[in-house]
């Protein structure tokens, strides 16, 4: 049975002593890495936010703590992350193998603005690569395609979500949907025609989220985590796991 472990928004500066609002994300990330390696994952996806500086140096630094993975690992873009440097650190791959199941990965990043968006032609591309298999597959992005219940961040969230969800509506393989961007751990299921698809977001490695709140706010009391999913021959499991960082 095939082990995902989902990391996201690790917040990182060229400096790795630089501290965002609540710690270290540096630290923070050396520790996600090393609690990861206890569960023994197969593959590792990190979904975004990788940088917080913009610097090729803080993706030089995320891809040296990342290496200390005991699994392949992947990453994909989030808003505060830029491309060009991103890719030449490390290539982004559209799609990951996990034994019987796909892992699709969609960009959501829009350059200069912390909203998503999957464009028309990205949308119809995801329709061309779902027809092609039908083996069961995950969907991972950055940002969420469901309202998670906080005002400030619905509004930077996935625009024109009802189009997305439209494109999964024709295939029934797609098990889930993997997101970061809101610094929180959630599950939730969209309705789709007569079935409903199980949307998980993942802990942050850094600075998380106050859930519900309406404008911006972090909450000092939840420590870093990640998300382990097991995948089954045609179902998932998945847990969230936290990070002691006070040692």
């Amino acid at each position: 049975m095939p082990r995902l472990i989902q990391i996201s928004d690790c917040h990182l500066h060229a400096d790795p002593a630089a501290r965002s609002r609540l710690g270290v994300p540096c630290r923070q990330l050396e520790a996600v890495v090393a609690a990861a390696n206890r569960e023994r994952p197969d593959r590792v996806l990190v979904t975004g936010d990788i940088s917080h500086d913009d610097s090729a140096a803080s993706y030089a630094l995320a891809a040296r703590l990342l290496d200390r993975l005991e699994a392949p690992w992947d990453w994909l873009p989030g808003n505060h992350d830029v491309l060009a440097p991103m890719a030449a650190t490390r290539p982004l791959s559209p799609e990951l193998a996990l034994g019987a199941w796909r892992l699709l990965l969609l960009d959501t990043h829009a350059p200069g603005a912390e909203h998503g968006k999957l464009a028309e032609s990205a949308r119809e591309a995801l329709a061309s690569r779902l027809t092609a298999e039908s083996r069961p597959t995950l969907i991972a992005m950055h940002h969420p395609p469901v309202a998670v219940g906080s005002a400030w961040l619905d509004a930077i969230g996935l625009q024109h979500a009802e189009a997305f969800w439209a494109t999964l509506a024709p295939f029934p393989q797609v098990r889930a949907v993997l997101c970061g961007h809101a610094h929180q751990a959630f599950a939730t299921r969209r309705s789709v025609g007569e079935r409903s698809i199980p949307v998980y977001g993942c802990p942050s490695v850094t600075d998380p989220f106050l859930p519900g709140s309406e404008t911006f706010a972090v909450d000092a009391t939840v420590p870093p985590g990640f998300r382990v999913l097991d995948l089954d021959d045609d179902r998932l499991t998945t847990r969230v796991e936290r990070v002691d960082i006070s040692k």
